[in-house]
This record gives C-alpha cells, sequence and structure tokens, in this order.
C-alpha cells in the first residue's frame, strides 16, 4: 500500500535523522549538515540497498519545508526591517548576480561546454540559498545580529530578481535572444503584485487574525493562520511567481499582527520538521559518484561561488558603508547555491537547451558550499582579525576615512527630514498608481468573464468595455484623488524651494506651479491606465461619456474619497505601529 510506504519512509527518515544530528549535537557541528548527511545515507545513490521506497513523496513533502523557513523568515524580518537594510541589499544582490554570472559564463567556456550550458551555470550560481542560510544562523544563533539581517535583505532582493532572470533565460532559450520587452513585464508585474498584496494584506490580515484570536482556542488560531499561509501560496504559485516568496511576504504581513509571538509558538514545530525533511531531500539528490567523475568542474565552481560571493557581496556591504568585519562576513554568509539553482537547472533541462550533466554538477556545488556554510560564518570573525592586522597601515586609513566620510555625508536636520517627506510622497503617490492599475487589471479579467458568461444578456461589446472601463474607474477615484493630493503637495514643496522671489510674480508661479504640475501628472498617469487596459478601452465617444461623469463624480464625492481613503491610510499605519502582544 502507498500509505504504508509513506510511513514506513518517514520512520526511516525520521529516526536515521536522529542519530546523525544527536551525533552532529554531541560533536558540537550544525545540526542542518547532519540532516544533509542523513539524506545521503539514506538516499538511492548510496549502497549496498535503498532504504526510501518512494522518494518522490518524499520530496514532494519536503518543499512544505521551504514554506515554513521562508514563512518563519517573514515573521521575524518584517517590513521596518527591510526598509533599513534596502539599499545594501539591492548593492550587494545585483553585484552579486553580475559578477557570478560571468564567472559562471566564463568557467562553462574554459571547460569546452557550449554557450546555453555556460549561460545557465552563471545563472545557477548568480543566486544564494534562502532555506539553508536562514538555517545555519539559526542553528549557531546569529539572526538577530546585523550582518545576518543584511543577509536577510539581500536575500529578498535575490528572489525577486531570479523571478526577471528566469524569465530572461526562457526567452533566451526559446527564441535564442532577449525581448527586453518582456523582461520589463515581468518585474513591473511582480513589482505590482507585491505592492497590492502587501498593502491588502496588512489592511486584511491582521485584523481577521485578531477576530479569530477572540475565540481563544489555539487549534482554530493555527488552522486560521496555515489556511492563510498556504493559500496566499497557492494565489503567487498560480501567478507563476516563487512559493518561496510567497511564504516570506505571508510571514511579513503576519509580522504586523499582534498575535505575533503566539504564531510563532505555534508555527515553531512544525517548521523544524518540514525543515529537517527539506534537508534531507538536499541529501537525496546528492550522488557521491559525480565528485569523482566531475572533481575537477565541481572544486573549481565551489571555489568560484564561495570566493566570488565573498567578494562581489562583501565589496556591495562595503561600498554602502558598513565595517569590513560586517561586510566579510556578509559574503562568507551568503556563500553557497541552493534551491533557486536546482529550478534553473530543471528549466535547463524542461526547455531541452542544456546537458544532462549540469544538474548533478550544480547539486554537488550545493551539498558541498551548503556544507561549508556554517563553517563560513563562524571563519568570518577571526578572518576579519586577521586581514585587519595584516592590512598595510595605508589601505586601512582609506578604509576607514571612506566609511567615515560616507555617514558623515548622510544628510541630517531640516534636510533629512525634508528627504523623508518627499520620499513618503513618492512612495505614496506610488502605492496609489499600483492599486489603480490593480483595479484595471481586475477590470481586464472581468471583461473576460463577461464575453464568456454574460454576452448573452449584454450582446454589444462597446457597452461591455464601456462598463468595465467606467466602473474600474469609478473605483479607483478615491486612489487618484489622493495621489492628486499628494503630487499638489510635492509641487508645492517644490514650488517654495526653487522660487525665491517674494514679490507677486513669484507668488503666481508658486501657485501656477502647484496647480499644472499635479493635473499634468494625473493625465500621464490616466494616458499610462488607457494604454495598459487597452483590451477593455470603448470606443472614444463612450470614453468621453465616461470620462465626464467621472468628473462630475469627483467634484461631488470630492470629501467623502477623501475620508474614506484617509481612513484607510490611518489604519495602514495604525497596522504598522502596533507592537506584537507578549502576552498573546
Amino acid at each position: 500500500m502507498h500509505g504504508a510506504e509513506f510511513i514506513q519512509d518517514l520512520a526511516v527518515i525520521m529516526l536515521i535523522a536522529a542519530i546523525v544530528t544527536l551525533l552532529f549535537r554531541w560533536l558540537r557541528q550544525p545540526v542542518v549538515l547532519g540532516y544533509i548527511l542523513a539524506g545521503v545515507i539514506i538516499g538511492p545513490h548510496t549502497p549496498p540497498f535503498e532504504l526510501i521506497q518512494d522518494d518522490h513523496t518524499i520530496k514532494i513533502v519536503a518543499e512544505l519545508g521551504v514554506v515554513f523557513l521562508m514563512f518563519s523568515l517573514g515573521l521575524e524580518f518584517n517590513l521596518k526591517k527591510l526598509t533599513s537594510v534596502g539599499v545594501t541589499a539591492f548593492v550587494c544582490a545585483m553585484a552579486e548576480i553580475v559578477l557570478m554570472t560571468w564567472i559562471g559564463y566564463e568557467i562553462g567556456r574554459y571547460f569546452g561546454w557550449n554557450a546555453m550550458d555556460s549561460l545557465f551555470l552563471g545563472a545557477m550560481l548568480a543566486i544564494s540559498s534562502t532555506t539553508i542560510i536562514v538555517k545555519a544562523l539559526d542553528e549557531l544563533g546569529m539572526k538577530q545580529e546585523r550582518f545576518a539581517q543584511l543577509i536577510f535583505g539581500i536575500l529578498i532582493v535575490e528572489d525577486i530578481l531570479a523571478i526577471g532572470m528566469i524569465a530572461l533565460l526562457s526567452g533566451i532559450a526559446m527564441n535564442g535572444s532577449v525581448d527586453a520587452g518582456d523582461v520589463f513585464a515581468t518585474v513591473g508585474k511582480l513589482s505590482l503584485f507585491m505592492i497590492v498584496a502587501l498593502v491588502l494584506g496588512l489592511l486584511m490580515v491582521p485584523r481577521l487574525l485578531a477576530w479569530v484570536a477572540r475565540f481563544e482556542s489555539r487549534e482554530m488560531f493555527l488552522i486560521a493562520v496555515l489556511g492563510l499561509c498556504f493559500g496566499f501560496c497557492l494565489l503567487v504559485l498560480k501567478l507563476d511567481y516563487s512559493i518561496a516568496l510567497g511564504a516570506f511576504m505571508i510571514g511579513a504581513i503576519m509580522a504586523e499582527a499582534r498575535q505575533l509571538h503566539l504564531i510563532e509558538r505555534l508555527i515553531g514545530p512544525i517548521r523544524d520538521m518540514f525543515s529537517a525533511l527539506f534537508f534531507v531531500g538536499v541529501g537525496l539528490l546528492f550522488n557521491p559518484a559525480v565528485l569523482i567523475d566531475y572533481a575537477l568542474p565541481i572544486a573549481l565552481i565551489t571555489v568560484a561561488v564561495v570566493l566570488g560571493k565573498m567578494v562581489s557581496c562583501g565589496l556591495g556591504a562595503f561600498v554602502t558603508g558598513n565595517g569590513g568585519r560586517t561586510s566579510l562576513r556578509v559574503g562568507m554568509g551568503l556563500s553557497q547555491i541552493g534551491e533557486f539553482s536546482f529550478i534553473i537547472a530543471s528549466l535547463g533541462l524542461s526547455l531541452q537547451v542544456t546537458s544532462e550533466f549540469l544538474y548533478p554538477i550544480v547539486v554537488a556545488v550545493s551539498a558541498v558550499t551548503t556544507l561549508l556554510t556554517p563553517y563560513l560564518i563562524r571563519l568570518a570573525d577571526p578572518l576579519s582579525k586577521h586581514a585587519a592586522e595584516g592590512m598595510p597601515t595605508s589601505i586601512a586609513n582609506v578604509a576607514n576615512r571612506y566609511t567615515t566620510w560616507l555617514h558623515s555625508s548622510q544628510p541630517e536636520g531640516d534636510r533629512a527630514m525634508l528627504i523623508r517627506i518627499v520620499l513618503r510622497i513618492v512612495a505614496q503617490v506610488l502605492v496609489n498608481f499600483a492599486m489603480t492599475v490593480a483595479v484595471f487589471v481586475a477590470g481586464i479579467y472581468i471583461f473576460g468573464v463577461i464575453e464568456l458568461n454574460l454576452a448573452s444578456s449584454i450582446s454589444d461589446e462597446q457597452i461591455q468595455k464601456a462598463i468595465v472601463w467606467g466602473g474600474a474607474l469609478a473605483i479607483s477615484l478615491p486612489f487618484l484623488i489622493a495621489a492628486y493630493r499628494k503630487l499638489k503637495a510635492l509641487s508645492l514643496l517644490f514650488a517654495e524651494l526653487t522660487i525665491s522671489d517674494a514679490g507677486s510674480v513669484g507668488r503666481v508661479l508658486r501657485r501656477v506651479t502647484a496647480e499644472v504640475i499635479p493635473i499634468v501628472s494625473i493625465a500621464v498617469i490616466l494616458m499610462l491606465i488607457a494604454s495598459l487596459s487597452r483590451r477593455i478601452l470603448p470606443s472614444p465617444e463612450m470614453l468621453m461619456i465616461i470620462l465626464v461623469c467621472a468628473a462630475s463624480l469627483t467634484v461631488l464625492m470630492w470629501r467623502p474619497f477623501v475620508r474614506w481613503h484617509s481612513r484607510l491610510q490611518i489604519a495602514l499605519f495604525d497596522t504598522l505601529r502596533e507592537e506584537p502582544d507578549s502576552n498573546a
């Protein structure tokens, strides 16, 4: 029976994992290494006989480990922490992806592999393993340190960029060239989804959890949390995005709930079980024979991964103002590859553009670098001390002066406050624009439903388009009004700073500037929306009628729309400011 085989496999995995991890704990070694070794022992590539009957089912169950690891990371690494490391995360991730893609391509060409194998190899080396790093830092008790927070931010940016990279590789594989428009469209859709999902999630999920918590049933609360987690991950998968990204996002949303500590306590044991299965699954993929057949490529690629990521991420962290010790710890902590490398390798095989030998090589490199990860993180401190002691005084002085200059050049006082105000206004305009676009995207979907199911009731296609497009515009009016008001505030600020004339001419210029910029901006936004929603755009005559009606509705409902949007904004800010309940 299939059920009996699964129970047998699970029993074997847990028993051997327990024995090996107890041994590793006694030897004071990271437990994650024990899980991987247990997978190698019971895997199909280790003689004399196979201990697992159905490794495919085990691998499917092990994928839940990715969900719970990323979900737990989201719970600990909330949105406030992400914004604090944003610049460093982006610079490091971009430097790492560019350098490692180039290194991987050059290594492939050095061994005489074809251009597509070399390109895919570079992409596989570009992204570090989130799950392995999170587990290693957790085992070492370093998740709350500054360098660990930087690493988490870099990993999040990497995961987002990896989605665009997969789209890029798919285009190259199928067409032999890349369509820049497709790549930008993919990144734009991802950005839109993330903004809308975060805004709606922060407005609804914490309040829903607070309502469920009123029943004072831990069982009910856990089921609600798991339902929201898996439901959101399913939505992300349906949109062809990474399940790891979805798990992280819903975790970051739930991190703003008052019941955060209760969620962490309830999820902890489940996370530990499924993350163990995940790392055992990594060991199951490892074939020791590959180490012999492709020893030289594996060794060279492993060294390239460790040194390349250490240099690219370490320099990226240093350039953005972090000290030498923190930068080195960031670089050494990211020196491995993992789950995204497997996804890219599988993509190459499914598209039949890469050779079969590439997948086992990448798995072997991932296994070796995973084994090295805890030791590299531990080695960072003594290595940074030796590097500081052996560094020439002139170089050390230049590095110190650079870091000091970068920190001293940061804006302070009124200038810093002005920059924060401008950035906040721009962010609010972008969020309102994203919400407006999301409404029209939903309108396109609704139009498709009307075409399929309601065509007999509304036969005229132009009327269908007018109803859907007009309805979407009506729903979007509060967001457009909010964007107009924010743009007007920004225009007033810009006019005051740039027009110094104190006379009547200066006052007129400031007033004209403050009125013209927001009107032109809203007109541009409407043109962009019309371009994006051209599938449901009605005829010019109907469009003019809709715009006149929308203008009339705006005049009549201006204040109610402003109050409604203000309440939403206050609710969103209250959620972000609310502290978790330690007694939950």
